[in-house]
């Protein structure tokens, strides 16, 4: 995995655990809400995402925690999805995305994952 996608595993899992104890969200309404406020919403996508990853994956996910060497499942499947946005590489991440996250959510998951993958191109 490249170091850009390391880097933003490792911000994800900082978020993750200070997200630890919030209440989750629903998908669909929190991205509705980063679109209506976008001047606010950069701050915000990470931490939708991992409160909602959740229910995109249907299952509790797992994340090391910031520094660990080694990648979860759930953490490695993200930073695939981040690389195939680095590489153009619309087809593996669309696949990336319906092998794994029920179609009524799939939109809202790859809007907040391009959100954060553009986010980190301006560091």
């Amino acid at each position: 995995m490249t170091g850009r996608s390391l880097r933003i595993i490792n911000h994800l899992r900082l978020v993750a655990l200070e997200c630890r104890s919030a209440s989750r969200v629903d998908l669909d309404h929190a991205c509705a809400l980063l679109l209506a406020d976008p001047a606010d919403a950069q701050m915000r996508h990470a931490e939708t995402l991992m409160r909602g990853f959740r229910q995109a994956v249907c299952k509790r996910p797992v994340f090391y925690r910031p520094g660990t060497a080694d990648l979860s499942f759930d953490e490695a499947w993200l930073g695939r999805l981040f690389e195939a946005i680095e590489q153009e590489d619309k087809d593996s991440f669309r696949f990336l995305i319906q092998s794994r996250v029920p179609r009524w959510t799939q939109r809202n998951l790859a809007f907040l994952i391009r959100s954060i993958s553009e986010q980190f191109h301006k560091f």
